[in-house]
């Protein structure tokens, strides 16, 4: 019985030890350091914003906007545009790569803390009420998320919230091409809320109408367009839901025409005077004023289906439909005037070189056949008196006169028998007659110059029209 007491005491005793060496020996005091207590958590900021965003988020609703009942929320924004483009004008669409911000106001998460500005995960913008934006004109939007989602979240001691994002949008870009390629274009870019009406939630443009968009000076993509600038506004659309309030941005758009210049207008310039040159050659020359016209007018063609593919199947006329429309009726009504040409040509042969020369020619084949007749008789007569009639001491050969069918005997007083000078050019009335198939057409003449001045006419007219015609563009694109 007197050894159950000590061994009671033994273990109070280990106790009391273990607590004397804690208390005697710093090195055992470091090794277990990591038990003493956290150091006040006033000083950790750590502790007292996550303190803070647990107390916020405590009873909040992200399912219910900011002043549900009470007021409208205001939603600022701005844009920054840090690439544009590029455009589609097939799909009547452009790409625009964008830092969307939006700013508003909620009383429920003010605060009170070491820092005016606290920056905050992205994460916790799932857990707290943001503005249902969307794209109205918008075909396809990306949200970047790589690394992580490309998504910046700021919450200021007054409950103000900066929210920003990066996207790509492809959006809606209607286009008017009548005046194409010589066009103006005012892409928009519209957003707003998709369910709050304009009395719940309204947008705002965070810096006035002129700098809340902002482009970047080597932010453009562009190939075939200048970007001339962009305007910006609101507009209120109604729908059988209510009113929206939606922020506009046009995009201003110049096409560049030097591509079309050098693929399309010079070529087909070139065709033209191409065609033209037949006017100049000999209306005989039928195989070659034919390649010409041929040839001209396929090109024509060739170009023209050639141009329409880099469009949309639009149902109307382009300013280069018209363009080609022109120099393809000058092509082939120079092909029609070789037609007509080489028709009234076949027609003068037939009367100059056929009917004409017939009729000459049978005289003429008459005549011939008694001067046969009479050199087979002067030959008889020179065997019989040297060639020669001797009447009174002169002499006299016999020839032809002048008149058609009847033979004379004229003096000579050259001796033998000279040839006259009809019989010298027995050949010329035929000759003479075709002739006529060689003149240059009157037609030729004429369309030497009328072509080239209607031609230098309608390029005048076609140039100025456009060139002048972009202000009036401009100003209608200002307007929308």
């Amino acid at each position: 019985m007197a050894a159950a007491p000590q061994r009671l005491k033994s273990p109070d005793f280990g106790l009391w030890t273990f607590l004397l060496l804690l208390n005697l020996l710093p090195e055992a005091r470091a090794v277990v350091g990591h038990r003493e207590p956290l150091p006040d958590d006033s000083k950790d900021n750590i502790t007292i914003f996550t303190r803070i965003l647990d107390r916020l988020l405590d009873g909040y609703d992200n399912r219910l906007r900011p002043g549900l009942g009470e007021s409208v929320t205001e939603v600022r924004t701005n844009i920054y545009v840090t690439s544009f483009g590029p455009v589609s004008d097939t799909d009547m669409e452009y790409t625009i790569d964008v830092f969307f911000r939006q700013s508003w106001r909620d009383e429920r998460l003010k605060f009170d803390g070491p820092m005016q500005v606290l920056p905050l995960n992205n994460l916790l913008a799932s857990k707290i009420w943001t503005p249902d934006t969307f794209f109205h004109n918008g075909k396809k939007s990306v949200a970047h998320n790589m690394t992580t989602p490309n998504k910046l979240l700021r919450l200021v001691d007054n409950g103000t919230l900066l929210y920003t994002m990066r996207l790509t949008i492809h959006a809606e870009c209607p286009m008017h091409l009548e005046d194409f390629p010589m066009d103006a274009h005012a892409c928009p870019l519209k957003f707003g809320s998709y369910a709050y009406t304009n009395n719940e939630v309204i947008y705002l443009w965070t810096q006035g109408d002129e700098r809340s968009v902002a482009v970047a000076e080597d932010g453009s993509r562009l190939n075939q367009y200048d970007l001339l600038g962009h305007v910006i506004g609101k507009e209120t659309i109604s729908s059988s839901t209510g009113e929206y309030v939606v922020m506009t941005t046009y995009f201003h758009l110049k096409r560049k025409i030097g591509y079309f210049v050098i693929q399309t207008y010079l070529p087909c310039i070139m065709t033209v005077i191409l065609s033209q040159v037949s006017f100049w050659l000999n209306r005989e020359s039928v195989p070659a004023r034919t390649v010409f016209g041929v040839t001209t007018v396929l090109t024509m063609t060739t170009l023209s289906i050639s141009a329409r593919n880099s469009l949309p199947k639009v149902a109307y006329a382009t300013a280069m439909d018209w363009f080609m429309a022109v120099c393809y009726a000058f092509v082939f009504s120079a092909l029609i005037e070789f037609a007509t040409v080489n028709y009234f040509t076949k027609r003068s042969w037939a009367w100059d070189g056929k009917k004409e020369g017939m009729e000459i020619r049978e005289p003429f084949q008459a005549n011939m056949a008694r001067i046969k007749d009479l050199r087979r008789e002067s030959a008889t007569l020179s065997k019989k008196a040297n060639n020669t009639f001797n009447i009174v001491g002169t002499t006299y050969a016999i020839n032809v006169a002048k008149d058609q069918g009847l033979t004379t005997v004229s003096k000579s007083a050259g001796g033998p028998s000279t040839k006259h000078p009809y019989l010298h050019k027995m050949d010329d009335p035929y000759t003479e007659a075709k002739k006529s198939y060689n003149r240059v057409s009157k037609v030729d003449k004429i369309s030497r110059i009328i072509f080239p001045v209607l031609f230098f006419i309608f390029n005048l007219g076609y140039w100025a029209t456009y060139v002048n015609r972009k202000p009036a563009i401009m100003k209608a694109n200002n307007l929308n």
